[in-house]
Parts: structure tokens; sequence; C-alpha cells
């Protein structure tokens, strides 16, 4: 079973989210698919690492072979070829390795070679499997990032917390699209509810069952409970706005391994989410 945590910008609590519902699962998996800024290993600090290359396709053109006719250039709608001092030059950076250059040569005068992009790492944090995408700085997308970290893991079947990026990019739906339920998270204000409607948006396209956590949690009213309220969002959760669990976050502590309190409430929407997901099997079987 696979669940994606997400929400429209970064800081709202996604990785908190994801991290201590491993943690309170025992024997899970956790994927970090933020993979521009991956922070979920410094709270794990996972032991016995492995290490993968994760590469991408970029055509290489042959001059000899090359009849300058230009057909490659105009089928990419990236503009990541051009001619140039009567060649095509290939701009690496905007090439999305499609591969359709390659096929539409009639003299076979491209082929391809790979170009790394980043890397996966795997390690062990007591029982959980902990894995980490990273981006090399620069690169433009790191999608194929994302895809070689669940390709790693489709065969696992521990529990799955997907901590994906922030937003609602290519990326954030790369991450969620084989999920079997989305935690969706927010904050606490206007701001908070205008992104909660952006990540409402997507997983409702991708017709996914969710419900939403509300964190940092204050007294008086709250942007993001209405927008549940009036759209029949099912609230899932609610972490309190507390100087203490700030301070073990801050700390990349386990905030659950660390506070009886924060403990519950976590054990609690773990419960909660693994029956929305077991209500909607029933429902769709």
């Amino acid at each position: 079973m696979r669940i994606a945590v997400l929400s429209g910008k970064g800081g709202t609590g996604k990785t908190l989210v994801s991290v201590n519902l491993a943690t309170i699962a025992n024997s899970s998996t956790y994927i970090d698919c933020d993979v521009e800024e991956p922070n979920g290993h410094l709270f794990f600090k996972p032991k016995e690492i492995e290490k993968k290359n994760v590469s991408v396709k970029i055509p290489v053109i042959d001059d000899d072979k090359c009849i300058k006719c230009r057909k490659c250039i105009d089928f990419c709608k990236f503009n990541a070829l051009a001619f140039v001092n009567n060649k095509v030059k290939v701009f690496e950076d905007i090439c999305h390795s499609c591969g359709g250059c390659q096929l539409i040569c009639p003299t076979k005068a491209i082929t391809e070679k790979d170009k790394i992009v980043g890397e996966v790492q795997i390690g062990k944090f007591k029982d959980i499997d902990v894995y980490t995408g990273l981006l090399d700085t620069g690169k433009a997308s790191g999608s194929p990032i994302i895809k070689k970290l669940l390709e790693e893991n489709i065969n696992n079947d521990k529990l799955t917390f997907i901590d994906c990026p922030p937003g609602s990019a290519c990326i954030v739906m790369e991450s969620i699209k084989d999920a079997d339920y989305c935690v969706l998270v927010a904050e606490p204000s206007i701001f908070g509810a205008h992104n909660l409607k952006m990540v409402y948006e997507l997983v409702t396209l991708f017709e996914k069952p969710f419900g939403v956590v509300l964190n940092k949690v204050v007294e008086g009213e709250n942007p993001s409970e209405v927008f549940c309220i009036e759209n029949n969002i099912k609230i899932i959760g609610k972490i309190p706005f507390d100087k203490k669990l700030g301070t073990i976050n801050s700390n990349a502590l386990i905030v659950v391994d660390e506070d009886e309190q924060y403990s519950q409430i976590f054990s609690t929407l773990l419960e909660t989410i693994l029956k929305e997901v077991e209500h909607e099997t029933i429902i769709n079987s």
C-alpha cells in the first residue's frame, strides 16, 4: 500500500507527517521524492546506504551522416536542437530525453548517450527502508529520479509513505500516480487554503482517494478548514501549533519517538488512513 503525502508549498509539514507516519508504522518504507531538497534522511539518519546513479538519454549527432534536413529540429518542441554553423547542435540541459529526434532522423545520424542527473540512496533506520532521491544542481527536472525511486520500490510489500515534492507540477504527478491514498497537509491561513486548493484539484483530477491533515492549528478561524467544510472534504487529522513540537522537529528528531502525545496523534492518524483505504477498497470492489 502506497500513501502519498503532499502539500501546495514547502514548509507546510508534509515531511513531518510522512516521517512520523512511517515511524509509527514500525515496519515500513519511506520514499523522499522531494529530490531538489530532500530532508527526510536528516530525521532517519539511515545506515548501510547504497547509492545508484540516475541517468537520462541525450542525443548525439553524427555530422558525417547528417544531411542537414532539419527534421529533428522541427520535431523538437522544447527547442533542444538548433542549426548552428551548418551543424545540428544539442542543448542538453533542455532536452526532455523523449527519443523522438532519433526516431525521425532519415539517415540514422542520431544516437544517444547517458547523462547522469542525480542519484538514489537506499538505507535503513530500524525496520524502515529509507529511499532518498537527489537531483544534481542545475538539472532541469527531477522526474527521472522520482521514476527510479518508485521503480526501485515497486515490489516492496511494506506499507509505503511517499514524501512528495511541494506544489502540483509534473514531478508531483509522477509521485502520486501509483498511490493508493493521498494525504493533503495544509496550514491555517489564506495562503494555506489557496495551496490546499491546488493539490485538492490535482488529486481530484487523478481520481485519488484523499483526506486532509490540518497542521499548525491555532484557535480562531482556519481558512483551510473552512475550505474543507465548503467542499465536503474529509479532515482526517489535526496537529496543533506547538513550540515543543517545533523544537523537536528543528533538532531533526522524530517526534513520535520523543513525545507520547504526538505518538498517540500519529497512531490515530495512521489508523484513520488505513480505515479510509479499506473503505475505498470495499467501495471499488
